[in-house]
């Protein structure tokens, strides 16, 4: 009956995917590449539109989802997973509780990789360490997985970095690298090994990867260092290890569908579905694989059930989190 229900109410209609980056980077990406796969593994294969609604390292796209957008399942969210620190830190632009989001699924786990132009004097950590004047690094916003990294360097490792927010995605990041605007970002691994510009730079030696954030070096990167390897060979005591694992976990979600937390169980059951099958879609995966792209999906359940356990901190680690996202 769900299934014949679902038929009829997705038929001819349309899904809008909106996506909290603007046009150009690896977010925006994904949600164009999967969104017409998606569709077509929804029953009752609906079409599908993406509409860009970048703001505040994408708090704005997910205020939209939570509190505006029909609880119906024609309108979802891919937004950073690292908006949840907003929460976490109270911040007054979040109109969310990110645990309540209808989580649907996401494509891949995103580790983070901090690099470096190689025409600056800043060739390794050591460097950075030694330097008078300290890289300027590119963020989106506060909450973006790409702020998380070169904070921590500092925090946890004891380097001085200078952050540049305000960049709408990806697309801009690596424009204001070019320019020479700013020295050094954060990225994801998949992106910075397998998309362009950075895959290009990468191979004629025109940018470095310093460090990188998951648990494991990713197989693509196997002689650059984790961040928990190098809080090892640094001493960072435990309590700043804590607030690493809380800014680094949004890793782990990844880059999160979600709808709108009033979708009716037997809606969020249908995407959650067309959602994994599209993740095993010979069509998607033929795609995926010329594109050089690595999918390590992970089900809605387990998103709902990462986002429960990440909410739950006591207030001094919170405290601690605060601190290192505003100085």
């Amino acid at each position: 009956v769900a299934q014949a229900t679902a038929d009829e109410f997705f038929k001819g209609k349309t899904v809008r995917l909106v996506v909290g980056t603007s046009a150009g980077g690896a977010m925006d990406e994904w949600g164009r590449f999967i969104a017409p796969h998606l569709g077509r593994n929804i029953p009752g294969s609906p079409d599908f539109v993406v509409q860009n609604m970048p703001g505040a390292g994408t708090v704005v796209a997910a205020n939209y989802i939570y509190n505006i957008a029909e609880p119906n399942g024609l309108t979802i969210g891919l937004v950073n997973p690292g908006i949840y620190i907003d929460q976490l830190l109270g911040a007054k632009e979040v109109r969310f509780d990110w645990p309540k989001f209808a989580a649907i699924g996401s494509p891949e786990r995103i580790d983070q990789v901090l690099f470096v132009r190689t025409d600056t004097p800043y060739k390794t950590l050591d460097d950075i360490r030694k330097a008078t004047e300290p890289p300027r690094c590119s963020a989106t916003g506060r909450s973006g997985l790409g702020y998380f990294l070169p904070k921590l360097v500092e925090e946890a490792l004891g380097l001085k970095v200078q952050m540049v927010v305000g960049y709408g995605g990806g697309g801009e990041m690596n424009l204001a690298m070019e320019k020479g605007e700013v020295h050094c970002r954060a990225g994801t691994v998949s992106a910075y090994v397998g998309r362009e510009p950075t895959r290009s730079w990468a191979a004629k030696g025109l940018v470095r990867a310093l460090v990188q954030s998951g648990t494991k070096r990713y197989s693509k990167l196997p002689d650059v260092p984790t961040f928990y390897e190098l809080m090892e060979t640094y001493k960072t005591p435990d309590a700043t290890k804590r607030v690493a694992k809380v800014l680094l976990s949004s890793g782990d979600l990844g880059r999160p569908f979600i709808g709108p937390p009033a979708l009716p169980a037997e809606r969020v059951k249908v995407l959650r579905e067309a959602f994994l099958k599209t993740m095993k879609d010979p069509a998607l995966l033929a795609e995926a694989k010329k594109k050089k792209w690595d999918l390590d999906p992970l089900h809605g359940e387990e998103l709902e059930a990462l986002a429960r356990e990440i909410m739950v901190q006591p207030p001094e680690v919170i405290e601690r989190v605060k601190k290192v996202l505003e100085n």
